[in-house]
């Protein structure tokens, strides 16, 4: 027995349609849902196999046919227009079905719905937010998440200052806010964009064109690193939807390295689910779900650690398989405790792919954060080598003369020139 849903947005092709499903032996029609919102409501009960959606309903979009298949119904778009009309076609395509069925073919429809599993586009029945392929094993660059507890341990200082070391080697790379509690990448340096790169390719994912648009959601930051401003307002993290999230890293995989500046909150929304709308956390879920590695920044201070220690046992569950990098991050000899003690510490929480201590320097970071640049701009430093030792361990592909490792600049040398590229 086969449970259908169908989405009709008023078209006139519902009434003769529901008609010929009710008369169909092995088909139930088990709801007429109103609109796109309460078709991915609905999906969640995990009763229906097959939606009958109109292909031009309001509201329908790549994210949402990726929600249905991710609670394994079948997509099936209806159109009054002709099914192999180019247009209609080329629509399908972008919203991910096959299968179609024309105003003149209804009297097809019931065959169509029992015998979607044979249709190519519904066989992958995962979860959109499936670990990524590593990057070795592919094409394009590698995705690292920066991530860590609450209490600001300097998740966005060190993400925006491995991508800006990265640029600092020649190296294309893409950094990306992802925080759904209020980015601070855009500030930090000193990018002033009146449009969230976020937003933008948030909505063109939506329409199926982020493939080909990517880059007019960046900021060009020099010559080598592309930056995706985050949310302007915390609050507009539900125009995000999960497979915009996988659409974004696959297009800025093509780019070069990616790096993710992340929230601190990885907590399940279970009442996401009874609206169907993506829980807040989703972002950077998402983001840990598809990293090639995760960087976890901790204090270094009695609470940081304790806060580190808590946050290490939590995304075991989140990073099964995924490697993970620790970052120590305001570490001083005024604490009391040594780098060995620390390292004991976060032996007996997790293990982990490597261990990096940042050295306190509160004078440099806030040089750093009023004019807008990354640490690494401003000239040697112990804070700037330990952040090129982190990089060398995260991408140890592009160490080497490249790097320019070997020549140091002098201070207050611009590194990166900014772009001013107009807003998207």
């Amino acid at each position: 027995m086969l449970c259908v849903l169908v989405l009709a947005a008023g078209e006139p092709w519902e009434a003769p349609a529901l008609a010929d499903l009710e008369a169909h032996p092995g088909v139930v029609v088990l709801k007429r849902c109103v609109d796109v919102d309460d078709l991915v409501a609905s999906v969640t009960s995990g009763q229906a196999d097959v939606a009958v959606v109109a292909l031009d309903a309001p509201g329908l979009d790549p994210s949402a046919v990726a929600h249905l298949r991710r609670h394994a119904v079948r997509p099936v778009a209806v159109t009054g227009a002709r099914s192999d009309d180019l247009d209609v076609r080329e629509h399908a395509h972008r919203l991910g079905i096959t299968a179609v069925v024309g105003g003149g073919e209804l009297a097809s429809l019931p065959e169509v719905v029992t015998s979607v599993e044979d249709v190519l586009d519904t066989r992958p029945r995962q979860p959109a937010l499936e670990p990524a392929t590593p990057a070795t094993s592919g094409p394009g660059g590698r995705v690292v998440a920066v991530w860590g507890p609450a209490g600001a341990p300097g998740r966005t200082t060190v993400a925006v200052n491995l991508a800006g070391e990265l640029a600092r080697r020649r190296v294309p790379s893409v950094l990306v806010d992802l925080d759904p509690y209020g980015g601070a990448v855009a500030q930090q340096l000193g990018v002033l964009d009146e449009v969230s790169g976020l937003l933008s390719a948030a909505r063109l994912a939506g329409s199926g064109h982020l493939a080909d648009r990517f880059p007019s959601t960046c900021r060009g930051v020099g010559e080598h690193l592309a930056v995706v401003t985050g949310l302007p307002r915390a609050d507009r993290w539900r125009e995000v939807r999960p497979a915009h999230v996988e659409q974004l890293l696959e297009a800025a995989r093509g780019l070069g390295e990616v790096v993710l500046d992340t929230g601190f909150s990885i907590e399940d929304d279970q009442a996401a689910d009874l609206g169907g709308r993506p829980a807040r956390n989703t972002l950077t879920l998402g983001a840990l779900e598809q990293a090639d590695e995760v960087v976890v920044v901790g204090g270094a201070d009695p609470v940081g650690l304790t806060r580190l220690a808590r946050a290490l046992v939590d995304l075991r569950e989140r990073a099964d398989g995924t490697p993970v990098r620790v970052v120590v991050n305001r570490m001083r000899s005024s604490i009391g405790w040594s780098e060995k003690d620390i390292a004991g510490m976060v032996e007996g929480f997790s293990r982990v792919a490597g261990l990096h201590f940042l050295p306190d320097d509160a004078p440099l970071v806030d040089r750093s954060l009023v004019a807008g640049r990354p640490v690494v701009e401003l000239g040697e430093s112990s804070l700037a080598r330990s952040l090129a030792a982190l990089a060398d361990a995260v991408f140890p592909a592009t160490v080497g003369p490249a790097s320019g490792r070997a020549h140091p600049r002098p201070a207050g040398r611009r590194g990166l020139r900014r772009s001013r590229r107009q807003p998207v």
